[in-house]
């Protein structure tokens, strides 16, 4: 049985398990550490409104009970469930491995100065058509294992940020409780991110129990290697080809478009969502507006500034737009334990992105 065999063989599992709980009614709201969400502070609001959330829609006879099928949560991936910005985001970190370091790769001049201005942190790009085309414009031509393998290798790189932690262990293990206890309450689990989805499903899927088409991201074109400039209506793909990265985004998958990727892709509402910035809010208003079921919307805030590479000033704005939009707050300063585990530190002298 090979790894790709292991890992569906685990999700059958338990996905069995989670149908079994939900025919008898069983609600678990244990976490990774014992007891529910154990890396939460005592008395955090977000922790006590999340599991009353949870009792309330998974115990049957309940007004707010919500069936199996229908418990839907989405998350958004960075500064969410990962670090976002250290000192800006994974996918833009990955561009600048690819230009500088991979021998096998000659960039244009364009794509060298973009990558060495970013490194040297003289400019770090914004979320641009230019950054999005710039990044996929390295990997053009590149087989979909062969990119793979790049941004698997690139996740057991140190993480220049931290001590004692690779770029893809990048979690907030809080924000991994709840994904488990979502999953072990019947809920359907969806990450929903603005990177791009070839990128995202090796880091998601490394950490988190999901089937690959519940890892949503950005998308760009796929071409057959024999394809060339045909449009795809006019080619067959055959026996003998292989799919390449075509280099060309399709859609960028923030803001509205989020709203309209998840109507397409998952065909229910959400009853929760996860978010942490502006390009998030509509995915939370979809979540919240006109839901027949009861649905919340929480935001994490990046308050940290010791732990984390955190940003005073988007928090507070981010907390103000929770009080006006009826969202739940989640301080990584003052609900959590912990944000990456035992052993991982922010490096002294560094500063973050955000």
């Amino acid at each position: 049985m090979n790894e790709r065999e292991k890992k569906s063989f685990v999700f059958i599992v338990f996905a069995v398990c989670l149908s079994a709980a939900a025919l008898t009614g069983c609600v678990s709201l244990r976490g990774r550490g014992g007891a529910a969400l154990s890396l939460w502070r005592d008395g955090a609001p977000a922790k006590a409104a999340l599991l009353e959330y949870v009792r309330a829609v998974t115990a049957k006879g309940s007004p707010d009970y919500i069936p199996p099928p229908e418990r839907i949560a989405v998350f958004d991936f960075d500064g969410t469930l990962f670090c976002e910005t250290d000192p800006t985001y994974f996918d833009w970190l990955l561009f600048e491995r690819r230009v500088l370091d991979d021998p096998s790769y000659r960039p244009t001049a364009e794509q060298l100065a973009a990558a060495k201005a970013s490194r040297s942190r003289a400019a770090i790009p914004g979320l641009t058509n230019d950054r999005e085309r710039l990044m996929l414009e390295v990997y053009e031509g590149m087989t979909l294992e062969a990119f793979e393998a790049f941004v698997r290798g690139f996740m057991q790189e140190p993480h220049a940020g931290f001590t004692g932690m690779k770029r893809g262990e990048a979690f907030y293990l809080p924000m991994l409780e709840v994904v488990d206890l979502l999953l072990a309450n019947g809920f359907s689990v969806y990450v929903c991110s603005g990177t791009d989805r070839l990128v995202l499903r090796p880091v998601v899927l490394s950490k988190l129990p999901l089937p690959p088409q519940w890892v949503i991201g950005s998308d760009s074109t796929l071409l057959a290697r024999a394809q060339g400039t045909c449009d795809g209506l006019a080619f067959t793909y055959r026996k003998e080809d292989e799919l390449v990265l075509g280099g060309k985004s399709i859609v960028k998958n923030l803001q509205m478009n989020k709203v309209s990727v998840l109507v397409r892709e998952v065909g229910i509402r959400p009853v929760l969502a996860f978010g942490n910035s502006s390009s998030d809010i509509s995915m939370l208003n979809y979540t919240l507006q006109k839901n027949p079921h009861r649905a919340m919307g929480f935001m994490v805030l990046c308050d940290d500034l010791a732990r984390e590479y955190g940003n005073a000033g988007k928090a507070e704005k981010m907390r103000s737009a929770c009080g006006k939009n009826g969202w739940i707050p989640i301080s990584m300063r003052d609900d959590w334990k912990t944000i990456y585990g035992d052993g991982v530190e922010r490096k002294a002298g560094t500063a973050g992105g955000r």
